[in-house]
């Protein structure tokens, strides 16, 4: 990957509706060789595809937590993720150091919702406790950007 490539990966994060002429015209180059590069970095994985960012609020999912989650003995990231996979309001999972095997980060219509994916959660058959961080505002949200 070139500083090329980390310019039209940039110009993709702000913007990935651009055309391959707009981004070309701001990089240098034609549309059909940012269409190449693009699909060669998608094909080496560097991009993984293009999505529309949703405001989970006007969805009616605007409570959100952190869960730490810890499990009875020694459980491997692959049975972690497919006994969290069930739950719909996991919108993300991680494996981390420290004392929780995992930490989780749920989202849920309100309190009560949260309350309820917070039991099923625990019903997991690995999972011995959990620890919860409600969030109250989000105050810094970024995607990461090519330099």
């Amino acid at each position: 990957m070139d500083a090329l490539d980390q310019r039209i990966i940039s110009h993709l994060v702000a913007d990935a509706r651009a055309s391959y002429a707009e981004i070309g015209s701001v990089v240098g180059l034609s549309a059909p060789a940012v269409k190449r590069r693009v699909d060669k970095l998608l094909d080496q994985g560097v991009l993984q595809g293009f999505t529309a960012v949703v405001d989970p609020e006007a969805l009616g999912w605007g409570t959100e937590a952190f869960v730490e989650v810890h499990c009875h003995g020694n459980v491997p990231a692959h049975r972690i993720r497919t006994g969290l996979e069930p739950l719909p309001e996991i919108v993300a999972a991680y494996t981390v150091s420290g004392q929780a095997d995992a930490i989780v980060h749920l989202r849920a219509a309100d309190i009560h919702h949260l309350e309820e994916a917070m039991e099923r959660l625990r019903e997991v058959d690995f999972v011995s406790r959990t620890v919860s961080t409600v969030v109250l505002s989000r105050l810094l949200e970024r995607q990461p950007q090519a330099d």
